[in-house]
């Protein structure tokens, strides 16, 4: 972990870095903030398991999945919010939530799929983490 980096993105990376096991972008994001709250790894990551790959089918990013199934964890379920931050993530990738348009659009771009996924992961860690921040919640 650097100097300025939260537990929450230093255990996203460990998880993402991970060869020994997969984890997808939904558990990667889930884990940290699950484990904070007290729940066990092999847990959040069978609840998290389903929402890799946009749901298994290429729809909503497991990393945005992930990120509000932290969100609701940690009491975070105000409609507002939850709109505010799809909004915000949509915008910042010119529309697309859905993993299989995220990764054309990657595609397009002549980038690899590894890290455009880890991105995603790291991005959606630190708007959970600013948000829990920002309501006293961390």
């Amino acid at each position: 972990m650097s100097e300025n980096e939260s537990e929450f993105m230093a255990r996203a990376k460990q998880l993402r870095a991970d060869t020994s096991r997969h984890y997808n972008c939904a558990q990667s994001v889930f884990i940290p903030f699950a484990e904070a709250k007290g729940m066990d790894t092999e847990t959040a990551f069978a609840i998290a398991d389903n929402f890799g790959a946009g749901m298994r089918v290429a729809s909503v990013c497991g990393g945005i999945t992930g990120a509000l199934m932290a969100l609701g964890l940690w009491g975070m379920n105000d409609p507002k919010m939850v709109t505010e931050y799809f909004r915000t993530i949509k915008n910042r990738h010119d529309g697309h939530t859905d993993c299989a348009s995220l990764l054309a659009a990657n595609a397009a771009k002549g980038l690899p799929k590894k890290p455009h996924c880890d991105a995603m992961v790291f991005e959606n860690v630190e708007m959970v983490e600013e948000i829990l921040k920002n309501t006293g919640k961390i």
